[in-house]
This record gives C-alpha cells, structure tokens and sequence, in this order.
C-alpha cells in the first residue's frame, strides 16, 4: 500500500525519508514519536537518535514559529492520528 494515499501519508513518507537521511526536521521528529504504533502497523522506521522526539519537534518548531508552535505541535500529533486511524482501517 502506499502511505501517500492516507491523510497526513504525504507527511510520513517525508518523515520516513528525513529520518533515513538523518536529518532532524518536523516530519522525522513526527515519525519518531509515532514509530510504536508505526512499527504495530507494519511501517519500517529506520533507526534514529531521537530520545526525546516530543521535545525535539515542539523546539524546532518554537524556532520558527514562536508561540504559535503549540498549535502547530498539536496539528501535526493530530495529522500523525489520523494516519495510524487510517493505516489501521486500511490493513483489514
């Protein structure tokens, strides 16, 4: 199946290849936090050094978005959700 044809798929294929390239943006900080259920549902996350993803996003993005990252944080967890829920319905 491709990911891309999943809400927020887009996102995670981009987070997938960032983290592949070990680089440190939104999209693999995203998919590191989400790697759990990601591996549960069959996606290959390749290995990374991220111990605390969480913390690494919400900076990144206080970095470019000040006080509005909050609401950038959440809409991004909210996209991750949304790809899990659809993976899951679609793997049935």
């Amino acid at each position: 199946m491709r990911l891309d044809s999943l809400p927020g798929g887009d996102l995670i294929e981009s987070g997938l290849a960032d983290l592949e390239r070990g680089l440190r943006t939104a999209p693999a900080f995203l998919v590191a936090i989400g790697e759990p259920r990601l591996r549960t549902l069959g996606v290959e996350v390749p290995a990374h050094s991220h111990a605390a993803p969480e913390r690494a996003l919400y900076d990144l993005l206080s970095e470019s978005a000040g006080d509005g990252a909050h609401s950038q944080y959440n809409a991004l967890i909210r996209r991750l959700v949304s790809f899990e829920r659809a993976l899951a319905c679609a793997d049935r």
